[in-house]
């Protein structure tokens, strides 16, 4: 998409590493990419919160709240999808360079779309794969998803009636399948820290 030549970028008078320096962080977005009831949801708030208890300037973006607002327009077809994620991309990259750590957690079945945002954010973009298998998610299920999809209730499922493609080369992989979720958090929070602090920040 390119933008109107009527639009100009406005100046800056905060630059990102004068907010950095006093947030004692970088600005980042952590993507985190896997199956419905891999655990992002669940995760993503923990990681929230343990970051805000930490005074990290930090903001969950989720796909359910994004669907009732930002993309409630959106339906779940591939070109639906690629807008939802394109437009989620889009404002958790603002953010970042606000100097905010966005943690994302959001389905984002197809790579072309996740590397889209790569592109875009460069060294801010992180890929978390929540690594579990179907069989773990359905199994799961806490919203009833995958028994309405293999009844036919839900069309263009990821997993069921639609690809998930995972990542090649995460900066990381939670194996979310078969360890604790508490052990799932810790391994986001040190990931975090080592990722985006400084200036003894975490």
């Amino acid at each position: 998409m390119t933008p109107s030549p009527h639009i100009t970028r406005p100046d800056r008078h905060l630059a990102l590493p004068e907010r950095e320096r006093r947030n004692g962080h970088r600005g980042g977005i952590l993507w985190l990419t896997g199956l419905s009831a891999s655990g992002k949801s669940t995760l993503a708030a923990g990681l929230e919160r343990r970051l805000f208890d930490a005074r990290w300037q930090v903001l969950m973006l989720d796909g359910d709240d994004v669907r009732h607002g930002l993309c409630a327009d959106l339906g779940f077809s591939p070109g639906d999808r690629a807008e939802n994620i394109r437009r989620v991309g889009e404002a958790a990259l603002l953010m970042a360079k606000g100097g905010t750590l966005v943690v994302a957690a959001f389905i984002s079945p197809y790579r072309a779309d996740r590397d889209r945002i790569r592109a875009q954010a460069g060294g801010m973009f992180h890929e978390i794969h929540l690594a579990a298998d179907l069989a773990v998610c359905e199994r799961r299920d806490p919203k009833g998803l995958y028994a309405r999809a293999r009844a036919g209730g839900i069309a263009e499922f990821t997993g069921i009636s639609a690809p998930y493609e995972p990542p090649l080369a995460p900066e990381l992989v939670v194996e979310t399948g078969h360890s604790p979720v508490a052990d799932c958090l810790e391994a986001l929070v040190r990931y975090a820290g080592t990722a985006f602090a400084i200036d003894g920040g975490a």
